[in-house]
């Protein structure tokens, strides 16, 4: 099992196992994280902690505790198995601020208690058996040693192609289920395990809402008194810039004294406008900026990056995770540590990232195609109530998990937004007011006037001028241009666009806020990994697919009059699932 999960050279494992209380755990981290100090046993010998993922401690929490215990606000994890000892379980996990999952194992009480946090976004994967319970943090680790698993549940996979995700806390393999954010588990010797939660959303969605004004006051003021925790690291940290505002508001709220380096991902056709921007961001706050380039490196690697984005995430992020591993891998060397705006649109502006998707229904056998109608319906239904609770406890464990797990495999990820003082705050906005990009603009200019100068990379400013609008206009037309000419081309544009393929339209179009172009990659430079892979007779045979129509899709996708980008996504990803994660273990 931990061999499945050791796929990089920095990364450093152990075993912990007890015999009397029937547990045999193991860990995998990267070598200098926050968890790379494990087993974490108290002095006494009695308690053990294995912790995965980070946690941002709030001083304030820390009041009543011993010096030990206070201590778990410093740069690793070793002092969280105190505040376990004088907390008891249910404050201890209330009080952990991050993503991450863990594992107490307790001899006082002949216990162990497995847990994640609140949002999931620590995943464990879970299976019973008659005779033992079986935990990884890795989808693959479970495979390994458990070969009926290697199975694809045809609802999950029917999720997968139609809204990119699978729902429910379910997986990809029959059998394999995830457990949900704010879970706590608890096993005893000879007894059915203990299914809790130490948090549920309603305790936030209860909360009562503010005006506009207080809302204003409060989230600049969480916002300044949280950021702070990001920044502390024993390691060299980077900061991931767009030109939005999220990772502005980053910059602007900054602790003084750091000169952390930013940089921003480019493509191949020109400086796209978060690398405009970020550049002028970082010089108004004084910091390096570099550019990591998606280049032709890229494309010629790109056969065995999108078959490891595969293996890393678990098959939860499509074959489009190989640009993710690519620049994360290239990040790492500026910095071991990504703080990242991640996250601000979902929580402060209510932006919903998945819905499920129309693909051509002839790709797929007709008992299939009914499974993506049901597809949608469950979709339909998860979605309902509270907006906010939607994308805080599914969208963020069902859809941004996956882009997060090929990242995570190279450096670790931080995000201010997800700190649970934040999205508390998130839940008392008022009704009428969703946290628009001018009242977050506002704070960025409290922080840093300068900063609120600088249009966003769709033309937003502080304070609009008449040019304000035209400017913004340009930059809307242009990023939907882009869009019409990548993922969202209509197949009548797409023929259009072969008629005059002479004339290499996309390079009007292309790159101006993106730096990925699957849709013209798959028609030039990656068409024979495409053709080698989906038009083999194994992808052709298996049962969902109609292998005629496959054929057609790559033929006339090739050609370059019609655009199947996401179902080749999908069935690139679907095909690799196959070999490296059910026939190759």
């Amino acid at each position: 099992m931990l061999d499945s999960m050791s796929y990089e050279p920095f990364y450093t494992s152990g075993v912990c196992s007890q015999e009397a209380i029937g547990l045999h755990a193991g860990w995998v981290c990267h070598r200098g994280s926050f968890a790379d100090c494990l087993p974490i046993w108290n002095e006494a010998g009695d308690i053990c902690l294995l912790f995965s993922g980070e946690h941002f401690a709030d001083p304030a929490d820390a009041q009543g505790l011993s010096a030990a215990a206070r201590a778990s606000s410093g740069e690793n994890a070793s002092s969280l198995v105190h505040q376990y000892e004088e907390m008891g379980t249910t404050p201890f996990l209330q009080s952990l601020n991050g993503w991450f999952s863990g594992l107490v194992v307790d001899l006082r009480e002949r216990k162990c208690v497995l847990f994640t946090d609140r949002y999931g976004l620590g995943r464990v994967y879970v299976h019973e058996s008659p005779t033992a319970f079986w935990f990884a943090s890795e989808a693959k680790a479970l495979l390994k040693v458990l070969p009926g698993l290697r199975t694809l549940d045809p609802s999950s996979l029917s999720e997968f192609f139609s809204c990119g995700c699978v729902l429910q806390n379910r997986t990809l393999f029959a059998g394999l289920s995830v457990l949900p954010g704010g879970s706590v588990w608890t096993f005893r010797p000879g007894r059915q395990p203990q299914k809790d939660f130490y948090f549920r959303c309603g305790a936030w969605e209860e909360q009562p809402r503010l005006d506009a004004a207080g809302y204003y006051t409060q989230l600049k003021e969480t916002f300044a008194r949280v950021l702070p925790r990001y920044f502390r690291s024993a390691g060299r940290l980077g900061i991931s810039t767009t030109g939005g505002i999220d990772s502005r508001m980053i910059l602007a709220w900054a602790p003084s004294g750091g000169h952390q380096t930013c940089y921003t991902f480019g493509g191949p056709y020109r400086d796209n406008r978060d690398v405009v921007l970020a550049r002028q961001v970082a010089k108004i706050c004084h910091r390096p900026h570099e550019t990591i380039l998606v280049d032709q490196d890229f494309i010629r690697e790109f056969p065995s990056l999108a078959e490891k984005a595969i293996y890393v995430s678990d098959g939860t992020m499509d074959v489009s995770g190989s640009i993710d591993l690519y620049v994360n891998k290239l990040a790492r060397e500026i910095a071991p540590i990504r703080l990242t705006g991640n996250y601000g649109s979902e929580i402060l502006r209510g932006h919903i990232a998945f819905h499920p998707v129309s693909l051509q229904e002839e790709l797929f056998e007709p008992a299939f195609r009914r499974l993506l109608r049901s597809a949608e319906e469950t979709y339909a239904r998860e979605s309902q109530g509270s907006r906010l609770s939607f994308i805080a406890f599914k969208q963020l464990a069902w859809h941004h998990y996956p882009r997060l797990a090929p990242e995570q495999s190279q450096l670790t990820p931080r995000s201010p937004y997800l700190d649970n003082a934040l999205v508390a705050l998130a839940y008392r906005a008022p009704a009428d007011l969703a946290a628009t990009d001018r009242l977050l603009l506002a704070i960025v200019a409290q922080g840093n006037p300068q900063l609120g100068e600088i249009p966003t990379d769709r033309g937003i400013v502080s304070r609009p001028v008449l040019t304000t609008y035209a400017r913004r206009l340009f930059q809307e037309l242009t990023f939907k241009a882009e869009y019409m000419y990548d993922y969202g081309m209509p197949q009548w544009l797409a023929r259009l666009d072969h008629a005059l393929a002479r004339l290499h339209l996309e390079s009007c179009f292309l790159g101006r806020h993106k730096f990925h172009h699957f849709r013209v990659w798959y028609r030039d430079q990656l068409h024979d990994y495409v053709k080698d892979i989906l038009l083999d007779p194994q992808t052709r045979s298996r049962p969902y697919f109609r292998g005629a129509a496959l054929d057609d899709m790559v033929a006339d996708h090739i050609r370059g009059d019609r655009n199947y980008t996401l179902e080749i996504h999908r069935a690139l990803t679907c095909e690799l699932v196959q070999r490296q994660l059910i026939e190759q273990q």
